[in-house]
């Protein structure tokens, strides 16, 4: 059997583009912290899916994106509507794009799907992705909380907003802002320390 590495979405890809394609929830949040970096900036996309709306949010804004994805429906998706934009179909905890350096990270509806550990993991792979300065911004509950995915039935969980600051601290990662959106998502926002 192949282990599916999309926590679930590969098999619920159509219904994630039907939700996610006309939808405009957390779009300002997106637009703002986008217009925090340099024109032309290099940005990772993590856990594009389809990339609407986050990275055509993202491109709109001058920026020069590269994306991951591990779902391969919704690379495909994303190849057919940004054919100029560099994607990997991987999981970003093996992302071969963290070898790279980048102004801002995006993980918008990711880092919950993925295990504890991993999402400590991750988040530390992010900061050492950025340039000094670098801004990262992602979705997860503000408090401490387990679910079952609305889409793919599968566990996710937050670590709260007291132990998600501690891990941005601990990769030289500070907590600039947090932000909630039209939906109720929760938004925190990190930049790295400059040189």
């Amino acid at each position: 059997m192949i282990e599916d590495t999309s926590n679930g979405y590969e098999a619920v890809a159509d219904a994630f583009v039907a939700a996610r394609s006309s939808s405009t929830t957390g779009l300002a949040i997106v637009r703002k912290w986008a217009a925090s970096l340099p024109r032309g900036g290099s940005v990772i996309d993590i856990g594009c899916g389809s990339g609407e709306p986050v990275t055509a949010a993202l491109i709109d804004a001058g920026l020069a994106v590269s994306a991951i994805d591990a779902s391969p429906a919704l690379v495909a998706a994303f190849r057919q509507r940004f054919p100029d934009v560099e994607v990997a179909c991987e999981p970003a905890e093996r992302s071969r794009f963290f070898d790279h350096s980048f102004d801002g990270a995006v993980a918008i509806g990711l880092i919950f799907l993925l295990p504890e550990s991993a999402q400590r993991d991750l988040i530390g792979r992010v900061a050492g992705a950025l340039k000094p300065g670098g801004r990262f911004l992602f979705t997860a509950p503000r408090q401490v909380c387990a679910w079952d995915d609305v889409l793919t039935g599968r566990r996710s969980s937050s670590l709260g907003a007291e132990e998600y600051g501690r891990v941005l601290a601990q990769s030289e990662l500070h907590l600039i802002a947090e932000h909630v959106d039209e939906g109720e998502n929760h938004y925190f926002e990190a930049q790295k320390r400059a040189a």
